[in-house]
């Protein structure tokens, strides 16, 4: 992972996707292993330039989960972590988090042989995230609302 060389120390941003399809009448949210560690987590990465936040977070649910869909530009919430570098050093990170509703999931996708996906209630997911900011968004996630 190549970090931004812009100078800047302290805390960075991200953006996130909560990649969500309906399945009967419940709610499955989509998450993927960390490459490190196979923690699992919402697909999530650095800004790009002349994208959206929310377009970042769709191309992101592309690139690390195999999905396509509709983002809605409406941040669900914002969680922090410390980002594990190669070193041992830790970058303390806040993710701004999207809605993405899945409308294609892939057989190949860019990180297939560097991470896992699987969908989940949003019960299991809340439960399966290590991050508690996380765990609260994804338990409390209504796509009635936005």
């Amino acid at each position: 992972m190549r970090l931004p060389d812009d100078g800047k120390r302290g805390v960075r941003t991200q953006f996130g996707a909560v990649c969500w399809r309906v399945v009967g009448d419940k709610i499955q949210v989509l998450l993927v292993t960390s490459r490190r560690r196979g923690r699992w987590i919402v697909p999530k990465g650095w800004p790009v330039d002349g994208a959206t936040p929310a377009e970042a977070a769709a191309t992101e649910a592309f690139e690390e989960a195999g999905v396509t869909g509709k983002v809605t530009p409406t941040v669900l919430g914002i969680f922090s972590y410390n980002k594990e570098l190669e070193k041992g050093e830790r970058l303390p990170c806040v993710v701004a988090l999207f809605p993405v509703k899945v409308k294609k999931i892939l057989n190949t996708w860019p990180e297939k042989a560097e991470r896992r996906r699987k969908w989940m209630s949003l019960k299991k997911a809340a439960k399966k995230v290590d991050d508690p900011e996380l765990a609260s968004i994804l338990a409390g996630f209504d796509p009635k609302a936005l």
